[in-house]
């Protein structure tokens, strides 16, 4: 089978076993009560329509992407396909990589599971705090940038420049320094976009494909079949989180995409293509940034309402209107991350 073939059907495995998940999962968590509580003071008022919405959504993804990532690469060993020869579950460089980035992404996503715990069941709704928040996160980040740099996988590729060598003590202060700000700003950036239907999840399916064709492109396989599952979950999550939703992916379900869009990126050693991909991640972190700064320095607000999607809601746009044209900026962003990356 070609390779393409074997990252439909990781996409496929994917969206499948996400979208039945939600057959099974949803009842469950209406059972359990385990609704969100909406916060009018940090959201539009009219989001109070979805208070009891089921959250921690974002377990059918975590569960859809990691079994299809596990069972297309089995399937390729099974069946003695050429192009998984030398493809093996652990003990390479590559291998590394991929399953460090995945653990990255699931313990990032038990540090938001904490979270939405607290708010629903503790009923403390603000969940964790942040330093409570934070020290988690950084522990997670250290650990996995330390075993990115004992397995030697510390190269980093710019674009259009070439590959930077970390192996001094500078760099390796750099290579630390420098992926804590990009990773924690990358989980906290996807945390912000999760604020409407379906958005978080629409946005992420181009970001999953771009990376399944940039490393289709440099011929790793497991790193395009990684991206094609998550493009593939996420897609499965939509049945059940399109507008009106019927679950919420939670802080499980953000940081967990968060923890595994950066660790896509550093699989292929280029974490700067997050900006062209993640452009509306990108976005949305930075106009609450910019929010925050305003109202402490001048006094003043900038936008309507932060992060911007809350600003066009209070400029009187739909949430599928938002979906769609923030989208559509993803997709413009993946296509341009793509072309940068192969002819740069």
């Amino acid at each position: 089978m070609s390779q393409i073939i074997f990252i439909l059907i990781s996409f496929g495995i994917a969206f499948i076993v996400t979208a039945l998940l939600g057959i099974l999962l949803i009842p469950a968590l209406h059972r359990l009560k385990f609704g969100q509580n909406i916060l009018t003071d940090i959201g539009p008022k009219w989001h109070a329509k979805k208070q009891g919405t089921p959250t921690m959504g974002g377990i059918m993804f975590i569960i859809g992407i990691v079994a299809a990532t596990a069972a297309t690469l089995l399937i390729g060993k099974l069946t003695k396909t050429p192009m998984f020869s030398k493809v093996t579950f652990f003990g390479n460089q590559e291998r590394v990589k991929l399953w460090a980035g995945i653990l990255l992404a699931f313990c990032l996503a038990l540090v938001g599971f904490a979270d939405d715990y607290i708010k629903v069941v503790k009923k403390r709704n603000l969940g964790l705090t942040e330093i409570q928040k934070t020290v988690p996160q950084a522990l997670v980040i250290f650990a996995y940038l330390a075993s990115l740099w004992l397995s030697k996988a510390h190269s980093m590729v710019i674009p259009f420049y070439g590959g930077v060598g970390l192996d001094s003590v500078g760099g390796a202060i750099f290579f630390f320094a420098f992926g804590a700000c990009v990773i924690y700003g990358a989980v906290n950036a996807v945390n912000f976009t999760d604020g409407i239907d379906g958005l978080c999840g629409s946005v992420t399916v181009p970001v999953g494909v771009a990376f399944a064709v940039m490393a289709y492109l440099h011929q790793n396989m497991s790193v395009s079949i990684l991206g094609a599952a998550l493009a593939g979950g996420c897609a499965g999550y939509l049945i059940w989180n399109h507008y009106p939703a019927k679950v919420m992916m939670g802080d499980t379900g953000s940081m967990f995409l968060g923890g595994l869009v950066v660790a896509l990126a550093y699989t292929l050693d280029c974490p700067l293509i997050l900006l062209p991909l993640g452009i509306v991640y990108v976005v949305e972190a930075m106009s609450d940034v910019i929010q925050i700064l305003s109202i402490k320095l001048r006094h003043k607000k900038v936008f309507l309402m932060a992060p911007i999607h809350h600003h066009f809601e209070m400029k009187g746009w739909s949430e599928k209107k938002i979906v769609a044209v923030f989208t559509c900026a993803s997709v413009i962003g993946c296509a341009l991350g793509v072309l940068a990356f192969y002819f740069g």
